[in-house]
């Protein structure tokens, strides 16, 4: 089993930037690659981004692309999600995920989801 357990969200004006942690415990060594996903009022959960396991091959949704950034730190087994330039269409509860049967195909279908964190964009 894998843990993730993120951190991180929280209220910031439009344009402003926000960092947010993904903490994976428990049998990391099985995770290919990990992600983030969120979930805006009303609307049903959407792809955000995503990095694999090694830190390299980044994917991003177009409505982030150029605004949002992965990157993982293997010494803590942690993944950064750093959001710039938001918006208040980013207001979302953002969960952090894990595959750990990634097959290029089928593309990043995560097996373990986080307890989910709010960031909140006023304009």
């Amino acid at each position: 089993q894998v843990q993730l357990v993120e951190s991180g969200g929280g209220l910031v004006q439009a344009g402003g930037s926000l960092r947010l942690s993904c903490a994976a415990s428990g049998r990391t060594f099985t995770i290919d690659v990990m992600g983030w996903f969120r979930q805006a009022p009303g609307k049903e959960r959407e792809f955000v981004g995503s990095i694999g396991w090694s830190g390299s091959n980044t994917d991003f949704a177009d409505s982030v692309k150029g605004r949002f950034t992965i990157s993982r730190d293997g010494t803590k087994n942690t993944v950064y999600l750093q959001m710039n330039s938001l918006k208040p269409e980013d207001t979302a509860v953002y969960y952090c995920a894990a595959d750990s049967n990634f097959r290029a195909r089928i593309g990043f279908q995560p097996d373990y989801w986080g307890q989910g964190t709010l960031v909140t964009v006023s304009s």
